[in-house]
């Protein structure tokens, strides 16, 4: 007689990531045993740059607040002029080899890093202004699909009449927003990602 059990539950991962970000932060990099070159990575300032050179540091962390080491994050932004490096955006850009696309894995302290341009304010809804902004995009374990946020600039007083922010419940708000400190000459923006749990940080269904 067959017996039917339940199987275990499972989740997708973890997640597989080599050869997308090589040059990242993990521990093991596929790029010191395969020969390729790097398409998208952690460092979007070009030598024509143009604004405020930033840093962007944070970890991914789960519903348990444990790192996770095998995420990716992938960033899309405007140029400090607020202006895209993509079709649709037809200014002119002095700035050209400036992409605002960018991609890091986090390591094994679930550590993901940028290093880039402060962004300018780009026309949103009904063509009001919004505030400087960076859209993330994470890939982890135990999703099917990737998931959306933005951050928003602790020092940005525009944040306040941001379109996009302002939508979001007033006490959540904070899980978009990363915090400044100097180090030496360089802003390094503060911006931890929760996937699930306590603070779980506001995503967006795109």
């Amino acid at each position: 007689t067959l017996m039917s059990e339940i199987t275990p539950s499972q989740t997708v991962g973890p997640f597989f990531a080599y050869g997308l970000a090589p040059h990242s932060r993990c521990d093991w990099k596929p790029s010191d045993i395969y020969d390729w070159k790097e398409t998208a990575g952690a460092n979007l300032v070009t030598p024509d740059i143009s604004g405020t050179k930033i840093r962007i540091e944070g970890a991914v962390l789960d519903g348990d607040g444990m790192p996770i080491n095998d995420a990716m994050i992938e960033i899309w932004q405007a140029d400090a002029q607020g202006r895209y490096a993509h079709p649709a955006d037809g200014r002119a850009r002095p700035n050209t080899k400036f992409m605002g696309f960018g991609r890091s894995a986090t390591d094994k302290n679930g550590v993901y890093s940028f290093d880039t341009v402060k962004p300018g304010s780009v026309s949103g809804p009904n063509g009001k202004a919004q505030a400087p902004h960076i859209v993330f995009c994470i890939f982890s374990r135990g999703m099917l699909r990737q998931i959306y946020t933005r951050l928003y600039f602790s020092d940005e007083a525009s944040n306040a009449n941001d379109p996009i922010l302002t939508l979001v419940p007033a006490d959540r708000r904070g899980t978009l927003v990363a915090h400044k400190e100097m180090r030496g000459d360089m802003p390094v923006y503060r911006f931890d990602i929760r996937v699930q749990g306590e603070n779980e940080t506001v995503f967006f269904d795109i």
